[in-house]
């Protein structure tokens, strides 16, 4: 099970500038579906992905789904040379994301970010309405699924 809240510390102390996304940013704005992981769009400016390495270091990352004893390092290189990266760690689940489908990059997201508090921790996340853009814009079963809950939370904040 991932440790939320040691991710998003490990993220926060290290300075990681980046935006809560998917499941998790799901969960923040009141849904009840279950997130196995902790979806994150970094900034991919040479001194932001320095801090996502620093920050992840401790927790051991590790391609997810790759074969025991795949050689893997997560460093800057690594981070320059790939986009998104679907990590196991010693705290758990994180999609490193450099960019989403129907929403783009951290700059072209931040615009559409929500100022919030989770597990103690201030972080942006990803508004509900645009939540609901990228979900449909993504079209992956579990997305769709999504989709009724997410638009019922956005009708009833209107009300």
């Amino acid at each position: 099970m991932t440790d939320f809240p040691a991710l998003f510390r490990s993220l926060h102390h290290a300075g990681v500038e980046f935006i809560v996304v998917g499941g998790a940013a799901a969960t923040a704005h009141g849904s009840v579906r279950l997130t196995l992981d902790l979806d994150i769009v970094y900034r991919r400016t040479d001194e932001n992905l320095t801090r996502v390495v620093d920050s992840l270091a401790p927790v051991h990352p590790y391609l997810r789904g790759a074969p025991p004893g795949l050689p893997f390092r997560l460093d800057v290189d690594t981070l320059k040379r790939g986009l998104n990266f679907t990590l196991v760690t010693d705290a758990g689940w994180i999609d490193l994301l450099g960019e989403i489908a129907g929403g783009g990059d951290y700059n072209d997201l931040l615009p559409f970010t929500d100022a919030l508090t989770l597990f103690e921790i201030p972080c942006r996340c990803l508004s509900l309405e645009r939540l609901i853009q990228v979900k449909r814009a993504a079209g992956r079963p579990k997305d769709l699924e999504a989709l009724a809950e997410l638009e019922a939370i956005a009708e009833e904040r209107r009300r």
